[in-house]
């Protein structure tokens, strides 16, 4: 009788125990808000650039150092299917708070620029991850520009397929499947 009892409460505190791992997998899914978007992009770079040091775009998509201290925020909670970059009509929502947040932050400087990244999970072949996180930042771009009226000269694509991984491991980790929005207005010259 006493094991049997031992044995419940030991599956139930287990159980218990696991309930805010859950809690906080599910949390980190939720789609920031338009708010906290522009909060995010809005803060002041790690470091700052010395305008005669900025760089062409392309040079800042090449340089993980400019990327790395650029105003960014990662969104997890576009559920892109394993191997997929489409977005359901029912995630589309979540586009529109980025999209909120562009036109809010452009409102007040029409000069900005923003890089879209795409990324993926490490399972799979390289070239196929990077021709995936290249699709999926181009689909997140052609929603915002065609959807939601965002200006196509703020905003800019790459994908990193799974160079920066977000955990780092071989397997399938829906972190990994992400799309990252830097502000790089701060960091590069426009032409």
């Amino acid at each position: 009788m006493n094991r049997r009892y031992f044995l419940r409460t030991a599956v139930a505190a287990g159980a218990a125990a696991m309930i805010p791992a859950l809690a906080t997998e599910a949390s980190a899914q939720s789609m920031p808000s338009a708010e906290t978007i522009i909060r995010k992009l809005e803060q002041r770079p790690r470091r700052p650039i010395a305008p005669e040091a900025r760089v062409t775009i392309e040079q800042f998509k090449r340089s993980p150092r400019l990327r790395r201290i650029a105003p960014s925020i990662d969104i997890q909670s576009i559920n892109f299917a394993f191997g997929s970059a489409a977005i359901p009509p029912a995630e589309r929502w979540k586009v529109g708070q980025i999209a909120q947040a562009i036109n809010r932050i452009i409102r007040r400087n029409r000069d900005e620029l923003f890089l879209i990244e795409g990324h993926t999970d490490a399972v799979g072949s390289r070239t196929a991850n990077q021709a995936l996180s290249e699709a999926r930042a181009a689909t997140v771009a052609s929603i915002l520009v065609n959807h939601f009226g965002v200006p196509p000269r703020v905003i800019e694509t790459i994908g990193y397929g799974e160079d920066y991984l977000l955990v780092p491991t071989p397997h399938a980790n829906w972190r990994n499947r992400r799309v990252t929005l830097r502000r790089a207005t701060d960091f590069v010259t426009r032409y």
